[in-house]
């Protein structure tokens, strides 16, 4: 086929996972909306043995549907949403790299260093059916069937919501919709991701000893469930607050689904946990730098509506008292017993756990309105807390645009700022109230995200310096914070049992330790040459 025949697509689609409990109700949704039978589809996905498809983001298949067969290159798009796809017929199960000459696919593929083979395959049972709104025409994909590599399997069972005509905006609005009916979990990875993953298991268990591999295999389990940890974004001195602001939201984004999606375990069947502790912690930690981005260009850039920004801050304290509960039956139980405390059995209090917590719809909403607000789509969506909505009518005459400030002049003032208030009332620590000492380690939490963001603005030296002595005291500060949390969960025990007062009498000495500590480390702070003057 002549490239010019084979034209570069770029498909926006948003994929979920449909839980257990839903998929009858979905299954009966679609007969409802479709008479059209269901269709087979049988692919194999191609790969060199140490992947440089998927470590570029790519992926290319072929499959079979129905009777037909289809070669499709797919690379990643613009956004979490958006796919860049080449199709054509193909004869069969026999690749054809000629017809990609002068698409973006051949620069991929003129750099492999080694040849194609499968790698994994999916088998699944497709059941479609377009969908019209006032923005667009949409296609609704139910998916069920298995991905398989060298003998382990993955069950799928997901809904696909493709945009075929009209404005993205038609996208959130069908998939807002089925969300709200049917309690879909927001799910990143796609069918190439997760075969990938699952090839990569297989053969590491293959490779493993015999009398090795129940273990091995246990490990390659948890580490493809494993937790999503922050990234780094290479943020440029050109940049406005608006495009930087965009790249931040992105980033967190994803670590933040990417957590919350194991912990749903729309996947698993009823009762079996993905996710842990630790899933929790970076699910946090990608909500705090989300927030702490927000706050760095504020007044600068334009931040998301306040339904998004209320959001945020409910769904982090919401997991922040599964957090506290995790912290409580681990690290700080741990430490008293070793202290010598009598046995005392901990009970977790009651409250929504996260599994809970990451699979309702309130907190998928809430994705799906974030994802829609990075992505340019400013019209609210039915059921997505994106507030406000397009003006009744345009002004007659546009307003000149201001001209965007630039990145480190935004910046600078507002960590210079967080610093010298950190510092000043951390000389005093030792003096300070509960509440008090908590906002400063708040501040210092956003003050080490919002320099992790602008780092590239800076002396690498002086930042990494910086960073250093900042940890330090986050330390510090992150034991207190435990500490106290473990004083009010045993002071409620007291009464009852005769063992909390030993925790009682442990916290509050190593509190006083750790007070001294700090404040001593907030002194250090204050004598490190920071880094705000701008790299030129």
């Amino acid at each position: 086929m002549p490239a010019a025949d084979l034209l570069p697509m770029v498909e926006q689609e948003l994929k979920f996972s449909v839980p257990w409990a839903a998929r009858k109700a979905v299954a009966g949704q679609f007969v409802s909306l479709s008479s059209a039978p269901r269709m087979h589809l049988r692919a194999v996905y191609f790969d060199t043995p140490d992947r440089q498809l998927a470590r570029q983001r790519a992926a290319i298949r072929l499959r079979q549907e129905g009777r037909k067969w289809v070669q499709t290159f797919k690379m990643a798009g613009a956004d979490a949403m958006s796919r860049v796809e080449l199709n054509h017929p193909s004869p069969g199960r026999t690749l054809d790299l000629s017809v990609y000459a002068g698409t973006p696919a051949e620069a991929v593929l003129a750099g492999l260093t080694a040849e194609l083979g499968v790698r994994y395959e999916t088998d699944v049972w497709r059941k479609a059916a377009a969908v019209r709104t006032r923005a667009g025409s949409v296609e609704v994909a139910y998916d069920v069937g298995t991905i398989r590599a060298q003998g382990l399997e993955l069950p799928v069972c997901e809904l696909e919501f493709e945009l075929l005509s009209g404005r993205p905006q038609a996208l959130f609005i069908v998939a807002g919709r089925w969300l709200a009916r049917h309690g879909l979990v927001l799910d990143l990875r796609s069918k190439a991701e997760r075969g990938d993953g699952l090839a990569n298991a297989a053969a590491r268990i293959a490779a493993a000893p015999l009398d090795e591999r129940p273990q091995v295999r246990e490990a390659e389990i948890a580490a493809f469930w494993a937790p999503r940890f922050a990234t780094g974004i290479g943020l440029g001195r050109d940049e406005t607050p608006d495009q930087a602001l965009a790249a931040m939201t992105a980033e967190c984004f994803e670590q933040i689904a990417r957590n919350a999606a194991p912990l749903a375990a729309a996947d698993a069947p009823p009762g079996v946990r993905l996710g842990g502790a630790e899933h929790v912690h970076q699910l946090r930690v990608g909500m705090r730098r989300l927030r702490s981005a927000w706050k760095l260009l504020d007044g600068n850039a334009d931040l998301p509506p306040a339904g998004l920004q209320d959001g945020a801050r409910r769904h982090f304290a919401d997991f922040g008292r599964v957090r506290d509960q995790d912290v409580m039956g681990g690290e700080v139980l741990s430490a008293l017993v070793d202290a010598g405390m009598p046995p005392l059995t901990w009970q977790p209090q009651g409250g929504t756990d996260a599994a809970t917590l990451a699979s309702s719809v309130d907190f998928q909403s809430w994705l799906l309105g974030l994802l829609a607000w990075n992505v340019g789509i400013r019209e609210p969506a039915p059921g997505l807390p994106m507030a406000g909505g397009l003006p009744a009518a345009e002004p007659a005459v546009a307003p000149e645009p201001a001209r965007p400030v630039r990145l480190a002049r935004a910046v600078t003032p507002r960590l210079r700022k967080w610093h010298g208030r950190l510092v000043r009332e951390g000389r005093h620590f030792v003096r300070l109230e509960d509440e008090r000492r908590h906002a400063l380690r708040k501040l210092a939490k956003r003050l080490r995200y919002g320099l992790a963001w602008s780092a590239p603005l800076y002396r690498a030296a002086r930042v990494r310096a910086y960073r250093k002595k900042l940890a330090a005291l986050q330390d510090i500060l992150g034991e207190i914070n435990d500490l106290v949390v473990a004083r009010t969960h045993y002071a409620s025990l007291a009464d009852a049992h005769s063992q909390a007062w030993f925790a009682l009498g442990w916290i509050a000495a190593r509190l006083r330790e750790l007070e001294v500590q700090a404040e001593a480390a907030f002194g250090v702070l204050a004598e490190v040459k920071v880094p705000w003057k701008a790299r030129r």
